[in-house]
């Protein structure tokens, strides 16, 4: 879809249909699609006639993680960390749908970065760390290993998980099953409890000044051992900046590497959705 010029609704002609609450409340409103995951979510970048920006997210019911949570995690985490509020949110037959406030800063992988990597790293870690601060007992959502290993088998025998579709490279020679059984056996004995993101990658961090200022995409926020992040944030940091920055996220952020944690959370993420 391309941008518009001027002030009109955008009808989406592919992907999730935009709901009628949506069309009528910002009937006046400029509309850009700023992300499409065919058949789960679109989001759009919403400006009106003001200026004002807000964000529109909508999701397929069958979609994971469900919008509706999303939206109940949203509205908590506002009161702890600095994320969007919450201007409305809805379900319908065919798709579910949440309006979000514009917040101030460029996301993690934005050009402004691009010139200094290791700063942006280092302020990317001090952002995980600040997330990992709020008080657990505060937190009403848990995605511990028994939520997480309940979750993925789940997954797994309704036969939704495609290795080749689903699994980063370093896992495709594993089947879905082969890799339930290998997270079920090398389970961890023990879970270093933190409030996670759940989906703590560059894209998902907003940043002014190259100090972290915002964190959006929350729909797996939850109590999980802290390298449930790590390690899904520090393979971001090598997706997305290059290798050799992984140790210098994690020397930020207080930790030294535990490859056996780092592994056994990454293959999880590959299994979750």
């Amino acid at each position: 879809m391309k941008p518009s010029n001027g002030w009109r609704l955008v009808v989406a002609t592919e992907g999730l249909p935009i709901p009628e609450p949506l069309r009528e409340d910002y009937a006046e409103w400029s509309w850009r699609s700023v992300s499409r995951w065919p058949g789960a979510f679109d989001t759009y970048r919403l400006e009106g006639p003001s200026g004002r920006v807000r964000f529109a997210k909508l999701a397929a019911p069958t979609a994971y993680p469900s919008l509706p949570g999303e939206a109940e995690r949203t509205r908590w985490a506002i009161e702890h960390l600095p994320v969007p509020g919450v201007v409305a949110s809805g379900s319908g037959l065919d798709v579910d749908w949440m309006v979000t406030e514009g917040l101030a800063g460029r996301d993690g992988v934005h050009d402004r970065w691009s010139t200094d990597h290791a700063r942006l790293v280092r302020a990317l870690a001090r952002g995980l760390r600040t997330f990992h601060s709020v008080a657990v007992d505060a937190c009403p959502f848990s995605f511990s290993l028994d939520a997480a290993l309940e979750h993925v088998q789940r997954r797994v025998e309704a036969g939704v998980v495609v290795s080749q579709d689903d699994f980063h490279e370093e896992h495709r020679h594993l089947t879905p099953h082969g890799a339930l059984d290998r997270l079920l056996t090398e389970r961890p004995i023990d879970e270093d409890l933190v409030v996670c993101h759940g989906d703590y990658c560059a894209p998902n961090i907003l940043l002014e000044g190259w100090e972290p200022v915002g964190f959006v995409d929350l729909g797996e926020v939850g109590v999980a051992d802290r390298w449930w992040d790590l390690a899904v944030a520090t393979w971001s940091v090598g997706w997305n900046f290059g290798e050799g920055l992984e140790d210098l996220f994690l020397e930020e952020y207080g930790v030294a590497m535990d490859v056996e944690r780092c592994s056994y959370y990454r293959l999880l993420y590959d299994l979750v959705s």
